[in-house]
């Protein structure tokens, strides 16, 4: 994505391949932080970066914002000054993908949790609020369901069509793509939850009660939107029927022009996602690649930073954001780990 070709001599042409065979990074090749990953992170990531090039002598870092599954296919590519430093995620890192890591010589991953945020499903304030239940929403969702205790094809073109109670409107929500950490956290949250409502649903072996929960419909009701999550908020203020599928912050940050539907009679507030009351809340990381850090200039310094109690503590200016910080003892512990970059195991995944 941010490839540069840079013009080696033969000499030092093997002196990179060398260094980047034993696991480390060239620092003379790239003086500035590279960062990729989540939508859902990049306004947090992108808030300490700047704070941190405002303060520090180090450049500003670079952050591109490519979905946690595209932010970690990118991260776990190699080491070396042309692959990212660190990948911002809304969901954690699978074991498929630690283990692609290791294979493209990526073998110390040091992961860092950082706070929780809520997924909501909100629509502009020109509509009514609103209020569904996850059953509800699978029904709208979901490629197959259940409808006279048989599964078929989803026939739901309007949310009254699922309940009488429900708006009188044509089904249209705007979410994330597959690529997304927000899409895997609302299928394991939102959609699998709401299956399990449906008794000739959990009859299926799990194998196939998996597919059938977690399958989003293809026929327009659902429409990704890709991963830049302002795209959606500027489609819901445009379009009052339609809702959209994003985290906390961005609902957040733009509660002037748009609202949160209850989930079960939760409303998506910064008290209820940190109490748990919240039915639809996840975590969210962000992965540091370790030998970049003491080689790409001011990696150090970016991690303390960012775990800082003026950026993530309760009164800090990624609370500000929508971000809900972690427990004290909890944030203490992330904070330790990552400045003494402790190593993720591949047994902790399991």
């Amino acid at each position: 994505m941010f490839i540069r070709t840079i013009a080696f001599t033969i000499g030092l042409v093997a002196a990179a391949l060398g260094a980047v065979a034993a696991g480390t990074a060239t620092a003379q090749s790239r003086d500035d932080i590279r960062i990729v990953g989540s939508s859902t992170v990049f306004p947090f990531a992108t808030t300490v970066a700047e704070t941190f090039g405002r303060t520090t002598e180090f450049p500003t870092p670079v952050i591109e914002s490519t979905g946690s599954g595209g932010g970690l296919k990118l991260f776990c590519s190699g080491v070396g000054p042309q692959h990212p430093d660190i990948t911002n995620a809304s969901r954690r890192i699978k074991v498929s993908e630690f283990d692609r890591c290791n294979e493209n010589g990526v073998s110390g991953i040091v992961e860092v949790k950082i706070g929780y945020d809520g997924i909501v499903l909100a629509n502009s304030r020109a509509a009514s609020e609103a209020n569904y239940t996850r059953a509800q929403i699978w029904q709208a969702l979901a490629k197959t369901v259940v409808v006279n205790g048989e599964l078929v094809e989803n026939p739901y073109t309007k949310w009254s069509d699922i309940d009488p109670s429900l708006p009188q409107k044509a089904i249209e929500v705007l979410g994330p793509p597959p690529t997304s950490g927000t899409r895997d956290a609302f299928v394991e949250l939102v959609m699998e939850e709401g299956c399990e409502a449906f008794d000739v649903v959990n009859a299926l072996p799990k194998s196939e009660r998996g597919q059938v929960c977690g399958q989003i419909r293809e026929d327009g009701a659902y429409i990704e939107a890709g991963e830049n999550d302002n795209l959606i908020v500027q489609k819901l203020v445009a379009n009052s029927d339609a809702y959209g599928v994003f985290g906390f912050s961005f609902l957040d940050q733009n509660s002037d022009k748009i609202q949160g539907a209850q989930i079960e009679g939760v409303s998506p507030e910064f008290d209820a996602i940190a109490d748990g009351s919240y039915p639809v809340s996840r975590p969210l990381f962000f992965y540091v690649k370790k030998t970049h850090v003491g080689v790409i200039p001011g990696m150090r310094s970016y991690l303390a930073e960012f775990t800082s109690e003026r950026a993530w503590g309760p009164e800090g200016y990624l609370s500000d954001k929508g971000l809900i910080p972690l427990p004290n003892e909890l944030r203490a512990a992330e904070r330790s780990k990552v400045l003494n970059l402790v190593v993720l195991q591949r047994e902790d995944l399991l």
